[in-house]
């Protein structure tokens, strides 16, 4: 069945108290960012977590998609905790980098849910994420040139691709933020909502993907992201041996017989028959 906002989770997995939450709404997974009073800034601890959550993530086959978001009211994530890297600790995870994500190997959709501020670091776990569905009270900055720093976790090479150059420029040498608006019609944002709403808009674009077939989603998602700059010849290979892939499963058959018997698919998300 389709995720839907109202639904009542099946499970949580983390107390209150957690720095990040993981919950599961039928084949969705939804990762909170749960350091309010640090406005979510990432610690080692932060990072960590995450990381294994990811792994957990990935090796349960009912969860299809995930969702990244915030328990702060006004904030997505302020970046990196300042106060660790003074105490020298390491925030970032061998697998994932920082936050235990913007390197991770995945295979899953995930969507970034964002009402209010995604800064600095915090606009790079956005940028990880393969789409957005932000509030008109979020807005997104790189501001590591105000301190002599650039966005190494991913922003000096992902934002030229998720925008258009000149926009891209501006936000890595000015360092000021972009609000959520524009972000939208850039193609940044994939859905705009009222304040508060992020969450839920999140919710109901999983929900269109949720009733596809799970491995065809990975597959289009995977090899879509590795033919992004390759030549012609390398991205038919890859399309020729995605559809191979997927031939040899359960729902490569499932898609086809439900139609014609005139009923909604039955997935299996298998990976073999």
């Amino acid at each position: 069945a389709a995720a839907r906002p109202e639904r009542p989770a099946r499970s949580l997995h983390t107390m209150s108290g957690d720095i990040v939450l993981f919950e599961k709404r039928g084949h969705v997974a939804i990762f909170t960012l749960n350091r309010p009073k640090a406005m979510n800034a990432v610690s080692g601890e932060l990072s960590k977590r995450m990381g294994e959550l990811l792994e957990a993530f990935e090796a349960d086959d009912e969860l299809w998609i995930g969702i990244v978001a915030s328990s702060h009211p006004k904030v997505f994530c302020a970046g990196a905790d300042l106060k660790a890297i003074s105490r020298r600790e390491n925030i970032s995870t061998e697998k994932g980098g920082f936050a235990g994500i913007v390197h991770f190997p995945r295979t899953k959709p995930l969507i970034a849910a964002v009402d209010g501020a995604a800064l600095a670091g915090g606009c790079e776990i956005v940028l990880s994420c393969d789409m957005v569905v932000a509030s008109k009270a979020a807005r997104f900055g790189v501001p590591e040139v105000k301190r002599s720093l650039v966005p190494a976790a991913g922003g000096l090479f992902r934002l030229p691709r998720k925008l258009p150059s000149a926009i891209a420029m501006e936000m890595l040498l000015t360092g000021d933020p972009i609000s959520a608006e524009r972000m939208h019609h850039f193609g940044f944002v994939n859905s705009l909502v009222e304040p508060g709403k992020a969450l839920e808009g999140a919710l109901e674009l999983a929900s269109r993907i949720e009733v596809n077939a799970p491995l065809a989603v990975r597959e289009a998602r995977n090899v879509a992201i590795r033919i992004e700059l390759a030549d012609d010849a390398t991205a038919w290979k890859e399309s020729n041996d995605s559809m191979r892939r997927l031939a040899k499963t359960p729902d490569f058959f499932e898609g086809p017989k439900a139609f014609a018997e005139k009923r909604p698919p039955r997935w299996t998300g298998k990976a073999k028959l």
